[in-house]
C-alpha cells in the first residue's frame, strides 16, 4: 500500500505530459460516466476489507474493473473537484478552502466538459458541484448541457458568504437547481440524483454523439441521514447514530450502483462506455487506523472497529488516509478486469485521460496531469516517476498564504513521501510509522526543493485570497425570486 500527501489544496506532478505514447484507444470517443461519492474514502467498501458493509454492486464493479491502487486526491472536496475539472493543482485554480469564496474555481480555466464538447460530446452533471454558487461559476455556465445539482458543499448548508444551498433544504425531498431553475424533488437525495442521471442517459444514449456524465453524490457526507431501511441494520448491530447513518448511506449508494449497472446492461452500453468510480477525499467517519473511537459495541461489549487499510489519517489530513481513494475503471472488452495498477496517479490525471480517449486537445499551459491510458492499456507501459504535492491550506481568510507554505504540506514520489518535515518509505512502511529522513538526506533535499518550486508557481494563482465576502447568497436570492414569480414546480423522475 502506499501513502500520499494531498491537500484541500492539493496536488500533483512535475511532468506536464498529457500522453506518454499513442495507443489504440486514443481518440476512440467512448461514452464516459464518472461517479464520485463524497467523504466515503477508501476503506468503506466490503471489497476493501470492511466486513460490516454489504456492497455487492460496488464489489462487482471492483471485480470487473482495472483498479488504480494508489489513486490520490485532495483531503477535502472542492480542491479535488477543481483538479478533476482542470487537470491542474487546486492551488492553481484558486481553490484554497471549501467556503468563504475560496471554493470558487478560477473562471479563466477551461474545464472538462468544455474540452469534451470540442469533439462533439453531450455533457451532463448531477449532484454536488461545490465550485462556486455565484452565477458565472455555475455548471450550466461552464460547459454542461444538463445540470441538476444542489448548492454549497452539502444539501442545506449556508455560510456567511456566497456559498449556500437552497434555504431549508434536507436530504429527503430536496429542492434542486435544474439548468438554473429550482424544482422540488421527492425521495432520498442519492436516489433522486441517480434517477435524473438515468433519465438523461436514456434520452441521449441512441444519439450519434457520445455523452459524458459526471454523477457526484453528496452522500455519505454529513449530516448522516440515511433512509431508515439502510440505517436500521447498523443501529441493530450497535453502531452509534452517526456511523449508522454514514454506513447506511454507503449501502444506499451501492443499491443505486446496482440499478445503474443493470440499466447499462439492459441498454447495451458496456461495450462503448467507460465507467469510473471514485471518492473525493479520505473517509470522514468510515474507520481510521490510529486511536479513533469504535463505531459502536457489540452486545458483549466488543468494540466495533472499521478497516481503512491501516492508513494514517482521514479526511482533512495530508497523510495517506486523507487522500487515497478507490479508482475503478471499467470498459468491457478494452480494459482488463481484476487488474491492479500500483503506479501513483491522481485527480489531475482525469482530464488528460478522458481528453485522450475522446481525441480532444487539452488546454495549453494548464494541464499538469498525465493521461493514464498507457497504463490502462498495458500494465507494463513505460511510466517515469514523478512528484506529487499536497497542501491542506484552509488558513484563515485574510492571512498571508506564504506563512503556511510549510504547514500541513506533503510531497512524494513513487517510493518516498516527505510530509511536515518527516520522510517515509511508502514501499516498506505504507502506514507511515518510521521517519527515515536521516537515512535518506538526498530525498529530503530533493522533495523539499521540489515543493518549494511548486509553491512559488502556485502562489500567484491563488486568485480568491483577497475576495470580499459576498453580502448575499445567490441560491437564496434566486430561490425566493422564483418562489414569488412562478413558484417551485414538482419534479417528476424521467422515464427510463
Amino acid at each position: 500500500m502506499l501513502r500520499v500527501t494531498f491537500t484541500v489544496c492539493l496536488v500533483v506532478c512535475c511532468l506536464t505530459v498529457a500522453r506518454l505514447d499513442a495507443g489504440a484507444l486514443s481518440g476512440s470517443k467512448p461514452n464516459i460516466i464518472l461517479v464520485m461519492t463524497d467523504d466515503q474514502g477508501y476503506g468503506p467498501l466490503h471489497c476493501h476489507g470492511n466486513t460490516w458493509l454489504h456492497t455487492p454492486n460496488l464489489d462487482k464493479l471492483h471485480d470487473t474493473s482495472t483498479r488504480f491502487e494508489r489513486f490520490l486526491v485532495s483531503p477535502t472536496c472542492s480542491p479535488t473537484r477543481s483538479a478533476i475539472m482542470t487537470g491542474r493543482h487546486p492551488l492553481k485554480n484558486g481553490v484554497t478552502h471549501t467556503i468563504l469564496e475560496r471554493e470558487r474555481m478560477a473562471l479563466e480555466a477551461t474545464i472538462l466538459p468544455q474540452v469534451l464538447k470540442t469533439v462533439g460530446y453531450q455533457t451532463a452533471m448531477f449532484g454536488k458541484w461545490h465550485l462556486g454558487d455565484e452565477d458565472p461559476y455555475q455548471p450550466y455556465n461552464r460547459g454542461f448541457d444538463e445540470a441538476f445539482h444542489h448548492g454549497a458543499g452539502g444539501i442545506g448548508q449556508a455560510y456567511n458568504c456566497s456559498c449556500a444551498d437552497a434555504p431549508g433544504n434536507k436530504y429527503f425531498d430536496p429542492v434542486i437547481r435544474h439548468n438554473g431553475e429550482f424544482v422540488k424533488t421527492h425521495g432520498f437525495c442519492t436516489d433522486v440524483f441517480f434517477d435524473a442521471a438515468l433519465g438523461w442517459i436514456h434520452k441521449v444514449k441512441d444519439d450519434d454523439k457520445p455523452f459524458f456524465v459526471y454523477l457526484a453524490t453528496n452522500a455519505p457526507h454529513g449530516p448522516y441521514n440515511a433512509p431508515e431501511k439502510n440505517a436500521e441494520r447498523f443501529t441493530k448491530l450497535g453502531f452509534d447514530k452517526n456511523n449508522a447513518g454514514f454506513y447506511g448511506m454507503v449501502e444506499n449508494i451501492d443499491e443505486n450502483i446496482g440499478r445503474f449497472m443493470a440499466k447499462m446492461d439492459e441498454w447495451g452500453l458496456y461495450k462503448n462506455t467507460v465507467i469510473i468510480f471514485m471518492s473525493d477525499n479520505g473517509t470522514a467517519t468510515g474507520g481510521f487506523s490510529k486511536g479513533d473511537k469504535p463505531l459502536g459495541h457489540l452486545p458483549d461489549g466488543t468494540p466495533m472497529l472499521a478497516n481503512n487499510d491501516e492508513m494514517n489519517g482521514h479526511k482533512g489530513s495530508p497523510h495517506e488516509g486523507g487522500v487515497r481513494v478507490p479508482f475503478f475503471v471499467r470498459w468491457d472488452g478494452k480494459f482488463q478486469p481484476g487488474r491492479d495498477i500500483d503506479r501513483i496517479a491522481a485527480h489531475i490525471d482525469i482530464l488528460p485521460t478522458l481528453a485522450d480517449l475522446a481525441g480532444a486537445k487539452i488546454p495549453e499551459n494548464q494541464v499538469e496531469g498525465r493521461s493514464l491510458l498507457p497504463l490502462l492499456e498495458d500494465a507494463k507501459a513505460d511510466w517515469p516517476d514523478r512528484t506529487l504535492y499536497t497542501q491542506v491550506a484552509r488558513w484563515k481568510t485574510g492571512s498571508e498564504p506564504n506563512d503556511f507554505e510549510w504547514k500541513k504540506f506533503g510531497v512524494r514520489n513513487q517510493r518516498f513521501r516527505f510530509v511536515e518535515g518527516e520522510l517515509f518509505d511508502m514501499t516498506a512502511d505504507p502506514s507511515e510509522t518510521t521517519d527515515v529522513a536521516s537515512a535518506h538526506p538526498d530525498q529530503v533535499t530533493q522533495l523539499h526543493d521540489a515543493y518549494d518550486r511548486f509553491w512559488k508557481e502556485a502562489r500567484p494563482l491563488m486568485v480568491n485570497e483577497t475576495a470580499p465576502m459576498s453580502k448575499t447568497k445567490p441560491f437564496h436570492e434566486a430561490y425566493y425570486k422564483q418562489l414569488k414569480d412562478t413558484g417551485i414546480p414538482d419534479w417528476e423522475p424521467p422515464k427510463y
